[in-house]
């Protein structure tokens, strides 16, 4: 308590509420600012899933509240008295209620909105590289949308937009890995030529603690990417290299991965979607000129440093391999 006291006294945050908490990011959030003394308010969907959040501070220090970003209610109850606030909150595909529109620009304005009448210090809006609003793809529209939202209710907002994020945790390399456990051949998407930026996720996470205790960052954008650039093909040829796999990597046109997703979409978590074809036509690296980690004083982590840690469990024999190597 007198860490967080001191960290007050100094014109740091002691409270800060942070939504999506308990997601891949955010999980790594909430882990830095209660390690950094502030008071963690984590407002999620569902706060028994969100519990493993709790030890990551000292009693009483993780708060979990249950504060979807579409309830404008519940999101300024959440805010109040905080003197900083994070929005992590994102989706990838839509489903039922759930659409970009309603997560990525309503319920980005309603938490900006909310943090400006709390009278919050700083706002954190995590977007994505790639966000514009004359985007073929509804997700990166309604990305960029919420962007204005935001800048709107809040114009001292710092925006991040990180490319393909990569950790333990992750989306991409862990759902390929373990495909090619049991998949004979997978598929290069316009023929594996997207290029990506992958960043670690635990700069994005520091990128967000920066943000919120530099003054300086208020009102900026940046662009987080790793050190280096790859295209599709290539890390897919990297993911098969790190878990010992030899498969067929077959190029699939847009035009067939489109009808392909009409079809994934009928799952209940799609592996693919059409809307997600039409960001994979377009790469997803830093743009020239932008801001990036380097200017927030952060050296970004290569994934050879990382990735080969977590995919070990999908090389042939898994972890049990890797024991009786040692």
């Amino acid at each position: 308590m007198a860490r967080a006291t001191a960290r007050a006294m100094a014109g740091q945050p002691s409270i800060v509420t942070v939504f999506g908490g308990s997601g891949f990011v955010g999980r790594y959030v909430v882990k830095r600012l209660a390690a950094a003394g502030h008071v963690v308010r984590v407002c999620v969907r569902d706060v028994e899933a969100a519990m493993f959040l709790k030890p990551m501070g000292a009693v009483g220090q993780v708060v979990l509240l249950r504060a979807p970003v579409t309830d404008a209610a519940a999101v300024e109850a959440a805010c109040a008295g905080a003197s900083a606030v994070v929005n992590l909150v994102g989706i990838l595909y839509e489903k039922g209620r759930a659409c970009f529109d309603a997560i990525h620009r309503d319920g980005a304005a309603n938490v900006a909105r909310a943090a400006a009448k709390a009278g919050a210090r700083a706002l954190v809006q995590v977007s994505a590289i790639g966000a514009d609003a004359q985007s073929p793809s509804a997700y990166a529209r309604s990305k960029a949308e919420g962007e204005a939202a935001v800048r709107a209710a809040f114009p001292a907002a710092t925006i991040l937009r990180p490319s393909i994020v990569f950790g333990p945790e992750d989306g991409f390399f862990n759902r390929v890995g373990a495909l090619a456990q049991f998949l004979p051949a997978l598929p290069l998407y316009g023929g594996g030529a997207t290029r990506f930026q992958p960043v670690y996720v635990g700069d994005v996470a520091d990128a967000v603690v920066k943000a919120l205790s530099d003054p300086g960052c208020a009102g900026k954008t940046y662009e987080l990417g790793g050190p280096a650039t790859y295209s599709f093909k290539e890390l897919m040829d990297y993911i098969l290299a790190e878990t010992g796999r030899r498969r067929c990597l077959v190029s699939l046109p847009f035009g067939v991965a489109r009808v392909q997703a009409r079809f994934l979409e009928l799952l209940p978590v799609p592996p693919l979607t059409r809307d997600q074809v039409k960001l994979l036509e377009r790469d997803n690296v830093v743009s020239p000129g932008a801001l990036t980690l380097a200017e927030l004083g952060i050296a970004p982590t290569p994934l050879e440093a990382v990735v080969p840690s977590y995919l070990g469990r999908f090389r042939p024999g898994g972890r049990r391999r890797e024991r009786e190597a040692a």
